[in-house]
């Protein structure tokens, strides 16, 4: 989906007018971002979420998208890489969740040893969080996507019930 058609869809459940109120802009101006770019005809405006692409492209700084995701009230999670997809890496690819997850609890138990957090330690702790959600996701998607197909191939048949 590109950004205007974004856009577009947005201003369908939130007025134009309210978003020009809001950011002090013009009303023809949110409107344009909602067009798709076309330099010759002049239509179409550098929406904010093009600039933002913009700005994460040149500075390759994973922060920015990351800083918007806390600010919608979720995380940043980049797609797995398609490296050690092989099945073979199905063991070293869990212990390193466990690994991560055990690193986590180290951080957390040396943080509370005092009985309290404060904000530096929240911090570390956050950031071991955030890279233990991103080594699960990468396994999680490699499994989906059939990377480690000898983990489904011998999976266990599920035992019905006994009444």
């Amino acid at each position: 989906m590109q950004s205007h058609e974004l856009l577009r869809e947005v201003l369908q459940k939130c007025s134009a007018k309210e978003i020009s109120g809001q950011l002090g802009l013009s009303l023809s101006l949110i409107y344009k971002w909602a067009e798709p770019p076309d330099e010759a005809a002049g239509s179409g405006a550098s929406n904010p979420l093009d600039r933002i692409e913009a700005l994460f492209r040149c500075s390759k700084d994973v922060r920015i998208v990351e800083w918007i995701c806390q600010r919608a009230g979720g995380f940043f999670i980049g797609n797995p890489k398609q490296t050690n997809a092989h099945p073979d890496y199905l063991i070293p690819a869990t212990n390193q969740i466990v690994q991560e997850f055990a690193e986590l609890l180290a951080v957390i138990a040396t943080a509370a040893a005092d009985n309290q957090i404060n904000n530096s330690e929240a911090k570390v702790i956050r950031a071991r969080w955030e890279e233990l959600k991103s080594v699960t996701e990468c396994f999680v998607a490699c499994c989906e996507e059939g990377n480690f197909s000898a983990l489904k191939d011998n999976a266990p048949t599920p035992r019905k019930p006994q009444a």
